[in-house]
Formats: C-alpha cells, sequence, structure tokens
C-alpha cells in the first residue's frame, strides 16, 4: 500500500479527485487529495504551492500531479527528496530547469488553449473561459465548469529553479487531451516511463476506475524498480 497525494491542476481543487480517491483505495492504497493555496486571489509563489505539498504528507508519498501540478509536485520533491517516494505526472506539464510552465505552454507546437484566460484585473490570476471548459477539459464527462475556479499566474511565470530531484517519475498521458497536446505531453515525458489512456484532460473524472488501475501499476513499479 502507499501513500499517495493528489494534487490539483489549473482551476482545479481537491474535488477533482473525488472519483478516483476511492478507486485507488480499493485497490489498497491511501490516496488523499489537496487544495494548493492562491485560489482566493492572495499572492502566491510556486515555492508556496511545493511547501503546502509537504506539509500535506504524513511521512512519505508518491506525488500525482496534474496538469499545471507537475511543477510543483517536482519541486516538492526537489526541496524534501527523503518524503518523495516518486512523481507521476498526469496528462501534466513537466519541468525543465530555467523555464515556466508558461514557457511550456507558449513553446508547444499547437495551441489550444489561446484565447481560453480571463486575466483579472489585477493581473494576479485567471480563470478558464466557461464557454471553452467544456470542450478543453470534459468532453468526455461530466461538466464541472461550474467549480472551476481561479489560478494564481505568479508560480506558472516562474522558471523551475533546477536541477531536477534525482526522484522515480513517470507519466501518463492522455491521448484524446484537448488542452494539452498529447505529443507535447510525450515529448516533455522524453525519458521516463510512460503510460497511456483515450481520455481527454481529465481522465480522473472520466475513467476513474481505469485510471487507478493504471495509475497501481505505475506505483508498483516505483515501489519495486527492476
Amino acid at each position: 500500500m502507499a501513500e499517495v497525494l493528489l494534487v490539483p491542476g489549473s482551476g482545479f481543487g481537491a474535488w477533482a479527485y473525488d472519483r478516483l480517491t476511492p478507486a485507488l483505495a480499493a485497490l489498497g492504497h491511501r490516496a488523499r487529495a489537496l487544495d494548493l493555496p492562491g485560489r482566493d486571489g492572495s499572492d502566491t509563489r510556486l515555492q508556496d504551492h511545493a511547501e503546502a505539498i509537504l506539509a500535506a504528507i504524513d511521512d512519505r508519498a508518491i506525488l500525482v500531479g496534474h496538469s499545471a501540478a507537475g511543477f510543483p509536485i517536482t519541486l516538492a520533491a526537489a526541496l524534501a527528496p527523503s518524503r518523495v517516494q516518486g512523481l507521476i505526472y498526469l496528462a501534466a506539464y513537466i519541468p525543465q530547469p530555467g523555464k515556466s510552465l508558461a514557457d511550456l505552454r507558449r513553446a508547444a507546437p499547437l495551441q489550444p488553449m489561446r484565447g481560453a484566460f480571463q486575466i483579472s484585473a489585477d493581473r494576479t490570476s485567471y480563470r478558464f473561459d466557461p464557454a471553452r471548459c467544456r470542450d478543453l477539459f470534459f468532453h468526455d464527462t461530466d461538466d464541472f465548469t461550474p467549480q472551476m475556479g481561479p489560478e494564481p499566474i505568479r508560480p506558472q511565470e516562474t522558471p523551475f529553479p533546477g536541477p531536477l530531484p534525482n526522484t522515480p517519475r513517470a507519466a501518463l498521458i492522455a491521448r484524446d487531451d484537448r488542452a494539452l497536446p498529447p505529443d507535447w505531453q510525450r515529448q516533455m515525458a522524453a525519458g521516463m516511463a510512460q503510460e497511456e489512456l483515450a481520455s481527454g484532460h481529465c481522465p480522473h473524472l472520466s475513467m476513474p476506475k481505469a485510471l487507478a488501475q493504471t495509475l497501481d501499476a505505475m506505483i508498483k513499479r516505483i515501489e519495486n524498480p527492476t
């Protein structure tokens, strides 16, 4: 049994894992989700996100980061490697030293999220345009647009401080992702173990049981490397 901490992506909260948590528990894992700070409009750093993740770990955990959460889970492992057993990127941005999440998003060969950002008046946070959320995130599941919240901009414009942690890492690619192009996911995950599901950007909502089974296999490989 692994301790698994589930970290939500931009605009999402712990609620996004309500379907996945029991599916992982049924496979014997102790899975919990957290809300990241800064979604109340307060000034927030990437390091604040990483420290919130570390504060939520009881002992030692495998971190699963969805989408933008690929950055703070990696920083958490860099800050406290003894407390992070492994990293799993779930349809996620995967850090490169010296580059920010925004850098990686802009470098993608396709830009499906162009025009979908609504920036706050003080330019410290943004929301996804509700008219775009269904197609970007929820085309293959229930529409959770009303639950989407604001996201602080500063963590996404912060270059990853590097170096990358020497922590086992793996990526789960969403093959029908309309928000983060699957080929870009594969390219960012080059050199690490990869699994794929025929899902949109949120397999934890659209196919939680299949995702739990895939994560279970990935967790076992992290726990028992060959």
